[in-house]
């Protein structure tokens, strides 16, 4: 999948007068490719579209328009868009009630490197974890990470052919999967591996 460049990008006012279209199609495009893996915790896949769009949004808010902040902004996220062996995803940890945040990131040190992927049977592949800055300390984990899951080649073929997609995490305080999660998502990420 090709990174962004400014030639990609709508100005300021051409993103304007285009946003609310070009919401609703992300928004669209977003549902399939969120994979819920219970009530606190959630996959949300990036791709070219969903990077598009978080940078539009963010020159937008910031009324960023010199090439020098415009190129700032495409360093930051390009990086979120797969490269065609991996998938990469935002994965929150959603705890809506305060004290039960503060409990539970505490409890859960290290659950961004216990999170994976499965294609068919093949191995487990665990994501590589916030290669931008680390969101861990020795007291709690971050509710917002960026993971990275690189697969075989093996796996890319299996998915390609229509095997199960399967992910979950495997954290002492916190194991779930869903196997095989649901068919629009996985012909959604089937589509990072071109």
């Amino acid at each position: 999948m090709s990174k962004l460049s400014r030639n990609d990008l709508m100005s300021l006012e051409e993103y304007s007068q285009a946003r609310n279209d070009f919401r609703q199609r992300v928004m669209a495009h977003k549902k399939s490719r969120l994979v819920r893996l219970d009530e606190h915790a959630a996959l949300y896949f990036e791709d070219r579209l969903t990077m598009q769009y978080q940078i539009q949004e963010m020159l937008r808010i910031e009324k960023v328009f010199e090439a020098d902040g415009i190129q700032e902004e495409l360093d930051v996220y390009n990086p979120l868009i797969p490269d065609g062996s991996n998938w990469k995803a935002t994965f929150m940890l959603e705890y809506p009630d305060i004290e039960q945040r503060k409990k539970m990131l505490a409890k859960l040190i290290g659950i961004e490197e216990k999170t994976w992927v499965r294609v068919g049977n093949l191995d487990k592949v665990y994501a590589i974890a916030n290669e931008d800055l680390e969101r861990t300390t020795d007291e709690k984990t971050s509710s917002v990470h960026f993971l990275r899951f690189e697969l075989t080649d093996d796996m890319v073929a299996a998915a390609k052919q229509g095997a199960p997609i399967s992910m979950g995490i495997d954290h002492a305080e916190f194991t779930v999967a869903v196997s095989p999660i649901a068919a629009d998502a996985a012909a959604s990420l089937v589509k990072d591996l071109q």
